[in-house]
């Protein structure tokens, strides 16, 4: 890992809170994700799954996590087990975690090598009533491919058919979705180094570099500054590319008078920024660039007001496209009588602005969050409107990352990442 290391006490406070939430007699079972072969010899780089990662900040693979809060004996309570490591794998590998390591990383005493999980995991059974399998109930969640977690749950059911099955999910989603402290430190380091990303490309750009030199110049600071990479496929899209939502060829050059919508950021410690900025390409806007810049940014100014502690999502999206409905009937785009005739389950302002506000962010870009509960005290959020208009050649939106605070504003992760319109020209004309 390029990352600090995280202090430990994160993943003891997460661990309690999760059994604290348990039925009685019961133990939950957490694993890692597979290594996923591309062909050949060729593996795609681990990642590591994020509920066994959030309760014991083990980044590695082939590792199992248990939790059994009425264990008989407390040293089977919390228990880790591992692949085994030796001087061969150190070669050619690098160093896993030993016994110590895992223990000064995650704070668990118990630590078992992997080839002895049947045993252990045998009489812990005989324990036990109620196993937790750990399912992966994302509202944007569609997987094909059979998971170890998936894999696990298959073996076990048919071993131990008598017991009764439970799931984490619902007891991690609402647990995920409210930031310690430690994770919004975290939140904010992939934040800063994201603006640095930023900073450097307004530098970089102007007309005449393709959209693949900009993720590189974007790539390049990201590594340097201890992170992984991008958190996700980054977009890059020059010009019309802006009006596709989910672009990510960013094989285009970029042309005079054009714009530029970069939806990028980058991640630290697996946590994950997600910033969205839409610049000139040549140093300046037009003024009908600037219109539709500065109405997105008012429609993303009086979103971010909005997340409070006891806002529902629904509503706070329906609130939102009202905002956008006046600023669209300011530019031009529809008129009283679109908005007068339009269907209530696709109001008129979908025409230019089609996708939802704001998503939860954390270990995972959409992270986990219950949708229909009430939003809470540190809780992040994106806050990402846009306005996208193909018969004018380009799109713009605009996307800041903040924490929802118990009383005032909320917090803007991305407070010092330049946003207005005449800094950004600024910037880029020094």
């Amino acid at each position: 890992m390029k990352y600090h290391q995280i202090d430990h006490n994160l993943y003891i406070k997460n661990r309690k809170d999760f059994m604290a939430q348990m039925k009685p007699k019961s133990l939950a079972v957490f694993n890692s994700n597979d290594i996923y072969p591309i062909g050949a010899d060729s593996l795609m780089p681990f990642q590591q799954h994020r509920d066994i990662l959030f309760l014991s900040g083990v980044d590695q693979e082939e590792s199992i996590l248990v939790l059994f809060p009425e264990a008989v004996e407390e040293k089977n309570r919390e228990i880790l087990f591992l692949k085994e490591t030796n001087d061969h794998i150190a070669v050619w590998e690098g160093e896993k975690l030993t016994k110590e390591r895992a223990f000064e990383v995650s704070g668990i005493k118990t630590v078992y090598w992997l080839d002895e999980f049947d045993k252990v995991f045998f009489e812990l059974m005989t324990q036990t009533e109620t196993i937790y399998f750990n399912t992966n109930e994302h509202y944007r969640q569609a997987v094909e491919t059979e998971t170890r977690e998936d894999r696990f749950i298959k073996r076990t059911k048919e071993k131990f058919s008598a017991h009764s099955w439970a799931k984490s999910n619902p007891i991690l989603q609402r647990l995920r979705s409210v930031k310690d402290p430690i994770e919004i430190d975290l939140l904010q380091t992939a934040c800063d180094i994201t603006e640095k990303g930023f900073r450097r490309v307004l530098d970089f750009i102007k007309p005449g570099v393709w959209e693949y030199e900009i993720e590189a110049e974007y790539m390049h600071e990201f590594i340097r500054n201890r992170s992984r990479g991008f958190a996700y496929s980054p977009i890059v899209a020059s010009g019309n590319n802006a009006n596709v939502l989910h672009y990510i060829e960013n094989n285009q050059p970029c042309n005079d008078g054009d714009l530029i919508l970069m939806d990028v950021g980058a991640e630290y410690a697996n946590y994950s920024s997600d910033m969205t900025r839409t610049i000139p390409v040549n140093g300046k806007f037009t003024k009908r660039q600037r219109e539709v810049y500065n109405a997105v940014n008012r429609v993303k100014n009086e979103a971010t007001k909005m997340l409070i502690p006891g806002a529902f999502w629904k509503e706070y999206h329906i609130e939102v496209g009202k905002i956008m409905t006046s600023e669209l009937l300011g530019l031009g785009l529809i008129d009283k009588a679109d908005v007068q005739n339009e269907n209530p389950e696709w109001p008129a302002y979908k025409k230019y602005f089609m996708h939802g506000t704001s998503h939860h962010l954390g270990l995972d870009t959409h992270d986990y969050g219950i949708l229909w509960e009430p939003m809470k005290a540190n809780m992040v959020f994106t806050v990402e409107p846009g306005i996208y208009i193909p018969e004018e050649g380009f799109g713009v939106r605009l996307e800041d990352d903040v924490v929802i605070r118990e009383e005032g504003a909320p917090f803007n992760l991305m407070h010092n990442i330049p946003i207005e319109a005449d800094e950004i020209e600024d910037l880029m004309n020094r």
